[in-house]
């Protein structure tokens, strides 16, 4: 009998394994391809991907170079900005579990100093703000462009100035004070250190040997990760990441296989491939479980693609970018990459999508350079804008000239119009954090790394219209003084051009 079963088991061998070495060659070509079209036309150096398969196999495809020259590998330490947010709602479910915390009950029971102007804020918990429901928005606490906390607790004192947009529970906003004060609670009440208690309770017992978590960057950031990158005009300068306080919500350094890892803990209900339970049985489900109506759980967002449902979390930095994806199928997806986000290019969402699709037999179209056209617009418009600001202040005299003698009132109706891009320019961040974010908050710095040739354009038009007004305005008093008002070579030529004839020699 054993023979006879030995012998089938052969004949199944022969039969399927050439067929199907073939088709797992195929699907990682077209990953690899995805990959690679995805790093070149987005602009990303480097990129790691790592796959993991139902059954808890994984495999890796890799591409470029980190800012140092240093070949990215699935070993390659980088920031998974707000990936981070799935392990600090762990943290808050492992105290839940243990019955030190209730995620029904207010957030001032476990933060006793914590306390909002609004009086609503008694009635935020901490599931609101694991589910991002809290009425604190960056809108009303602009976390990334008010002066930056060092510790949780600073980060806590500081969110007591926030204001509610909404009654708590009512409306979803996303923004990183909430996952700051989670991570505080975590402290609060385990007694630690937030980044010690994420040691001890979910890296190590996960198995996430080469993860850690940081306070502030990029000062706290280990010597070995390297800087991200910008895109400007096609280039991908190397750029240290701005000065930003990010524990607890996307503050975790780690490498793409142990972030697959924790993708595997995810699949087995909260144990590790080594056997160890790192989460209650259940919790899993209630964390990645959203309302009818919700599209972002507890600490996960839940979504639909191609009518199957799909959880993840995206993490954005202003240098690097990272996504997590677990498919119906059973398959977990890591994409982290050495660039920031930009126009043209919202992170590494994209590339993640594209390859669940290949892994479910789906065809994934080749990406469109759409960020190197949108820079390079941009780059048109700069010049076109020099241009025309040179042309302007060499037509200063004949400016003066024609308008010189008209009342006050009419010439500032003229020159103030002039002002419009220096004031686009400071009213960029709140422009694009709501047009490009939904309201989300961003500084003048993080803009300049979100978009160098933006906020080159911008600022090129704000200069060349104050140095219009000024020069303007110093014609129009050499002129009403009845001195000579300076111009180009170009006028004066045109000037001796127009000399009346009577003057001129027989």
């Amino acid at each position: 009998m054993i023979r006879r079963l030995g012998a089938l088991l052969a004949i199944v061998l022969v039969l399927v394994v050439p067929f199907a070495q073939p088709a797992a060659a195929e699907e990682g070509e077209a990953i690899a391809e995805a990959v690679a079209d995805f790093a070149e036309k987005s602009g990303y150096p480097g990129i790691a991907v790592v796959v993991t398969e139902p059954d808890g196999n994984r495999h890796a495809t890799t591409y470029g170079v980190d800012a140092e020259g240093d070949a990215v590998t699935s070993d390659t330490r980088m920031p998974v900005a707000s990936v981070s947010k799935t392990m600090t709602a762990a943290a808050v479910m492992q105290l839940v579990a243990a019955g030190r915390v209730d995620l029904d009950a207010p957030v001032y029971d476990y933060l006793p100093d914590f306390r909002l102007e609004d009086r609503r804020g008694a009635e935020i918990t901490v599931r609101h703000l694991l589910s991002q429901t809290s009425g604190i928005t960056d809108l009303t606490l602009r976390e990334k462009s008010l002066p930056q906390p060092s510790t949780l607790a600073e980060a806590e004192r500081r969110a007591r100035q926030a204001g509610l947009a909404t009654d708590p529970g009512a409306k979803y906003a996303y923004t990183n004070t909430n996952f700051h004060l989670a991570a505080r609670i975590v402290e609060r009440v385990s007694g630690m250190p937030f980044g010690d208690y994420l040691e001890r309770a979910i890296f190590e017992p996960a198995g996430m040997k080469r993860t850690t978590t940081i306070d502030v960057t990029p000062e706290d950031l280990p010597a070995d990760v390297a800087d991200g990158h910008l895109y400007a005009y096609g280039l991908t300068p190397p750029a240290a990441e701005p000065h930003r306080f990010v524990d607890g919500s996307d503050g975790v350094i780690t490498t793409p296989d142990d972030l697959a890892t924790w993708l595997l803990v995810q699949r087995r209900d909260g144990v590790a491939a080594n056997g160890t339970r790192v989460l209650p049985a259940g919790t899993i489900e209630q964390m990645q479980t959203a309302g009818p109506d919700a599209r972002y759980a507890l600490g996960w967002e839940v979504g639909d693609r191609h009518g199957e449902q799909e959880v993840g979390h995206g993490g954005i930095w202003f240098t690097y970018t990272a996504d997590v994806l677990l498919t119906e199928s059973g398959h977990g997806v890591v994409v982290m990459g050495n660039s920031g986000v930009g126009l043209g290019n919202e992170g590494t969402g994209t590339l993640a999508t594209s390859v669940a699709d290949i892994i479910d037999g789906r065809a994934v179209e080749p990406m469109s350079p759409i960020r190197v056209w949108t820079d390079l617009v941009l780059a048109a418009l700069t010049l076109l804008t020099t241009a025309l600001g040179v042309r302007r202040l060499a037509r200063t005299r004949s400016w003066v000239r024609k308008h010189g003698d008209k009342a006050g009132s009419r010439l500032t109706a003229r020159l103030l119009p002039r002002l419009a891009p220096t004031v686009l320019l400071f009213g960029l961040p709140y422009l694009i954090g709501f047009l490009y974010g939904g309201g989300r908050d961003i500084s003048l710095v993080q803009l300049a790394h979100f978009s160098p040739a933006l906020m080159i354009w911008v600022t090129v038009a704000a200069v060349a219209n104050l140095a219009t007004i000024v020069v303007r305005i110093l014609g129009l008093r050499r002129h009403r003084a009845g001195e000579p008002v300076p111009s180009s070579r170009r006028a004066d030529t045109s000037t001796k051009e127009r000399t009346p004839a009577a003057t001129r020699a027989p």
